[in-house]
């Protein structure tokens, strides 16, 4: 089968948060169980290519004010899989993939409205797929385009589309004027598809108009059903319940695993576990900690700081939590309240709560390898990677039981000695308190912590068994053709 998936990024071109990760892994996923894969992704300022070779040297996207001419370049490729990059320098050789920090770019939709149809353009020369893989906002227009400007054309006829959901919070909403301006029928702006009161909701046309929908674990997809997670689009997927299905995403172990890493300072397995102690090590002088007490349960912490990571709740205990007997080790950057939190805190306690405010890839394998412990108390959590990386480096999660998060973590037991690690469930900082006073109370056998290790570095959440999954709906997408007027019928 041919898949084009249809992507704003996609590691390690471009990224910004788990979506490149996927659209990075699952790919090649699918081209080693024999099925042909093209991927599409806007050139960035941060794109780094090798002497690209220009493909298409001028596609044509019409606008309501003036026609743009893109072009596409040739990005090799890799593990099996094609990639093609739409080239427009003025939309996307800018600072940041979608925004500054004051807020998202304001045109924002002509960009990825441009990248959308350019793809559909590009696709008829280098060859149709039999299915658009479609994820996030920024490539909702596919198969809104599919099923509206582009229903007649011969080249997608028995074209079908899945589209992913890797956040429900993120859904691309402009004012109704954008419609016109990307030449849009204005039926498209009608409760039933696009309109989102008063706006033109990209995610929603989306939802409406794929044949199918997924996303990124079992239990988000159940999740957005409800008001509680929908953010107002819970109606929608509700009425397209029967297409909608989870798929877990699963993780690269060639890149996420203590027995191979070359990030971290020594190398090891659920047979030998003795290099975690120097991991540790080596990760505490990372931040300055000279003499630690190795004995002193690590808490590790890999995100974006923002609300919808739990750092609200964090703030809620923090003061409490730092008086327990352990060391918070956190890397990430975003909302400056919450910065300005850590760097308040490593000012109180230097040697306690260890931060470093950004992304490096290589200090988050360090933390994954060296931390007893990792945080991840989520509001709500597609699928998230982190704790399953955790497991797999011995570094117990402790995690709120929402979305992927509750799917692929199972509480400790220690009269059983089953389980992978700490859930709690009410949103609630004295939750999220008590729960990681469980985890320290429990590092303090380790004879038992060792076999809860153990436990989670022999679960196996490779990309295997998930491709095969998407297969399976790739396969149920292709027996629906759209003919005229809309109709749905089997073939």
């Amino acid at each position: 089968m041919r898949i084009a998936f249809v992507a704003s990024e996609c590691v390690p071109f471009s990224k910004t948060g788990g979506l490149a990760d996927v659209v990075g892994a699952l790919p090649p996923a699918l081209a080693a169980i024999g099925h042909e894969v093209d991927v599409y992704l806007p050139k960035y300022r941060q794109t780094r290519l090798n002497n690209p070779r220009t493909l298409l040297r001028s596609v044509t996207v019409p606008f309501d004010d003036e026609y743009r001419f893109c072009s596409v370049l040739d990005g090799g490729t890799h593990a099996g899989v094609k990639f093609y990059f739409i080239d427009y320098p003025p939309f996307f050789d800018r600072e940041q993939l979608y925004g500054t920090p004051a807020g998202d770019y304001s045109d924002n939709a002509e960009r990825f409205a441009l990248f959308s149809r350019a793809v559909l353009e590009a696709s008829k020369i280098f060859g149709a797929p039999e299915v658009f893989h479609c994820h996030d906002w920024q490539s909702a227009l596919v198969p809104i385009l599919l099923k509206t400007l582009y229903a007649e054309d011969p080249a997608f006829r028995g074209v079908s589309s899945v589209f992913t959901i890797h956040n429900m919070g993120y859904q691309g909403q402009f004012p109704p004027e954008t419609l016109p301006l990307l030449m849009l029928p204005w039926d498209l702006f009608t409760i039933g598809k696009m309109e989102f009161y008063g706006k033109v909701n990209f995610l929603k046309g989306a939802l409406v108009l794929s044949d199918f929908i997924t996303t990124v674990s079992r239990k988000y997809s159940q999740e957005i059903q409800t008001a509680e997670y929908g953010f107002g689009l819970e109606g929608v997927l509700r009425s397209r319940a029967a297409t909608v299905t989870g798929i877990l995403n699963g993780v690269d172990y060639q890149v996420w695993s203590p027995q191979t890493d070359t990030f971290i300072k020594q190398q090891f397995s659920p047979d030998d576990l003795s290099g975690k102690l120097a991991c540790k090590q080596d990760l505490l002088a990372d931040f300055g900690v000279t003499t630690p007490n190795l004995r002193l349960p690590v808490i590790g912490i890999v995100s974006r700081f923002a609300a919808q990571k739990g750092f609200d709740l964090i703030a809620q205990v923090i003061d409490r939590l730092a008086r327990e007997d352990m060391v918070i080790v956190a890397l990430g950057t975003g909302d400056k309240e919450y910065e300005d939190l850590f760097r308040r805190l490593n000012q109180q306690f230097p040697q306690k709560i260890l931060v470093r405010i950004g992304f490096d890839n290589a200090l988050a394998h360090k933390i994954e390898a060296g931390s007893d412990m990792f945080l991840m108390p989520s509001r709500y959590e597609p699928c998230g990677l982190n704790q399953i990386y955790s497991l797999k480096y011995g570094t117990v999660p402790v995690v709120r039981s929402t979305g992927g998060l509750d799917d692929t973590i199972e509480p400790w037991d220690a009269r059983t000695n089953r389980g992978t690690g700490f859930k709690f469930s009410d949103y609630t900082g004295d939750a999220l308190l008590g729960t990681i006073r469980q985890a320290l109370t429990a590092f303090k056998d380790q004879t038992g912590w060792q076999a809860l290790m153990r436990n989670g570095m022999g679960k196996d959440f490779s990309w295997t068994n998930s491709a095969r999954e998407y297969v399976r709906i790739y396969e149920k997408s292709r027996q629906l053709r759209t003919v005229h007027n809309g109709e749905v019928v089997t073939v």
